[in-house]
């Protein structure tokens, strides 16, 4: 990781490090997120396409504002934040979104554990940031409800769903 540019008032830079480098996570996690997204929203069929296609937008939108929160935040601890494609594959510790033209169920069941393991690791930055700075802890939980808030939506359409 790069030196800081600067610290917040009150915050070490050691802390300030620490926190950069996991909002440089979540901001990859948003980025992918976004166009994982997106390109489901391009690539359901089945009955169930226009409401599902209709619900992911406001999904896309939302994510896409919380990675310019996150980006916002690490550059206020002083840091750079990265939002090149090639940084984010390299970076990243998940597998591609491999799910193309297909039925929206198989879609949802897709992007229901991809909504897993984000909302997991947004947890694990939540609980770092609440040891060391309750404004980074704050954006992440906001932004964590929001995800738990999508993620209830597509389960919603999985219950009871027979295909």
């Amino acid at each position: 990781m790069a030196d800081l540019a600067y610290t917040i008032p009150g915050l070490g830079a050691d802390d300030s490090r620490r926190l950069v480098e996991a909002l440089q996570e979540r901001l990859h996690a948003m980025n992918d997120l976004q166009l994982t997204l997106k390109h489901a929203h391009w690539n359901v069929t089945g009955p169930r396409f226009i409401a599902v296609h209709e619900m992911l937008d406001p999904q896309v939108e939302e994510v896409r504002g919380d990675a310019d929160d996150l980006a916002e935040r690490i550059a206020q601890l002083g840091g750079s934040p990265v939002g090149t494609p090639g940084r984010l594959v390299a970076e990243r510790g998940w597998q591609d979104y491999d799910l193309g033209k297909a039925d929206t169920q198989d879609h949802l069941r897709a992007l229901d554990q991809v909504y897993d393991g984000v909302i997991a690791s947004n947890r694990k930055a939540i609980t770092l940031a609440g040891e060391l700075d309750p404004l980074t802890e704050d954006i992440l939980i906001e932004q964590t409800r929001g995800l738990e808030k999508f993620q209830w939506f597509m389960r919603a359409h999985l219950e009871g769903s027979s295909s």
